[in-house]
């Protein structure tokens, strides 16, 4: 017989959402996942007509986050959702994620994990009680590049690791669009819906992540500032923090919005005693090389030299290029692949097959919020990293 997708259900992500409909193709790349059912807007007739367009059984388009977790686990087994997709502001993250856990269900939410750090240990707290997966989506956690750049840092290609710098610069907030019936912007900037970091928690957790993930270092103290250079606007439009971390390494992150005719220039470089790295979001498939006592090199995606891990990864042949939905298929392949193997990933690290971004990356992304938002409140120069 075979093999049947899981199915999948989602809250958020409706009609003129954007990150919803990036989620659905993502999970059905590899056919590992069919949309079986949600509850995709608290506007009951762009709920529906979402539903609709989805091709799904209305009885299985709900009003509210909690008739779907009540309604699919009254369904039979073999008929209700393995897992649901979160696509909300980030103020739902938490009481989703809790409520799905809690019913047996798994979990793939989007980031920043939730508002704050404790409702970041009560999304773990309910994991471990369930036994049930959480996914984050860290989307740039899996490209092939990335992957690349991890392991040659792992296996000391470059040494001790002595800097890291990750940048996003985007532009789409220059203008007070939050103010002018934009909907992503105006919940991006509403300390009610996204918490007490705007582009911290935006994009910052995104820099964040990646240079933690590549470099292989925990952050230790963290010297901030964030500013709002939109008047009127509620939280941070730009972000500025220098990084120690445990190992003695220093690192810069450095993320605006505010960034007028930047897209999505997310930038990491990694240096050693003996060279280093850059990769681009914006220029996927390449990942340059630098090293002290010879010429620069040029690695591609699907070209020779890879790691086994990169080209497990990798999806079309050299010069083909893939990118931004073909790394989120990849976090939602490793994702089926857990779920399918029926528990948690326990002791899956990066490096190791089957990873995804999840709880630690979460609780990680969390507590650089926080720890940024309470140094550039104070006058102390440097703020330790919260605790364990």
């Amino acid at each position: 017989m075979a093999r049947q997708p899981l199915r999948l259900g989602m809250v958020g992500g409706g009609e003129g959402a954007f990150i919803g409909a990036v989620h659905r193709i993502a999970a059905a790349i590899d056919g590992e996942w069919r949309m079986t059912a949600g509850a995709f807007s608290t506007d009951a007739g762009r709920n529906a007509r979402t539903g609709e367009a989805l091709g799904l059984d209305p009885a299985r388009v709900y009003a509210t986050f909690e008739e779907l977790v009540e309604g699919e686990r009254a369904l039979p087994p073999e008929e209700r959702v393995d897992a649901i997709a979160i696509v909300t502001p980030n103020h739902l993250h938490a009481p989703v994620a809790i409520a799905a856990l809690d019913a047996g269900f798994h979990v793939l939410c989007e980031k920043p994990m939730a508002m704050s750090v404790a409702e970041a240990e009560a999304i773990e707290r309910a994991a471990k009680a369930s036994g049930r997966l959480f996914a984050l989506a860290f989307t740039y956690a899996g490209y092939p590049l990335v992957e690349e750049a991890r392991t040659r840092v792992a296996r000391g290609d470059f040494g001790a690791i002595r800097l890291v710098q990750a940048e996003y610069l985007q532009g789409w907030l220059s203008r007070p669009i939050d103010r002018d019936g934009n909907k992503q912007a105006e919940w991006r900037t509403d300390p009610a819906r996204a918490g007490i970091g705007g582009c911290l928690g935006d994009i910052g957790t995104h820099a964040f992540q990646l240079a933690e993930h590549v470099s292989g270092l925990r952050t230790q103290a963290v010297c901030a500032e964030l500013t709002t250079h939109v008047p009127g606007r509620q939280l941070d439009d730009d972000v500025s923090a220098l990084l120690r971390f445990e190992s003695g390494a220093r690192g810069v992150l450095k993320a605006s919005q505010v960034a007028a005719g930047e897209e999505n220039g997310l930038k990491l470089r990694v240096y050693g005693e003996l060279g280093g790295l850059e990769w681009s979001q914006m220029e996927p498939n390449t990942l340059t090389l630098r090293w002290l006592d010879r010429p620069a090199e040029i690695v591609r995606t699907g070209g020779p030299g890879l790691d086994p891990r990169t080209v497990g990864l990798t999806r079309t042949p050299a010069g083909h290029p893939e990118g931004y939905l073909e790394a989120f298929a990849n976090i939602y392949r490793a994702f089926a692949a857990a779920v399918r193997r029926g528990g948690p990933a326990s002791g899956i690290v990066p490096g190791t097959e089957g990873w995804f971004p999840g709880l630690a990356d979460g609780l990680r992304t969390m507590r650089f919020v926080e720890t940024v938002a309470a140094n550039a409140a104070s006058d102390v120069k440097w703020t330790v990293f919260g605790s364990e």
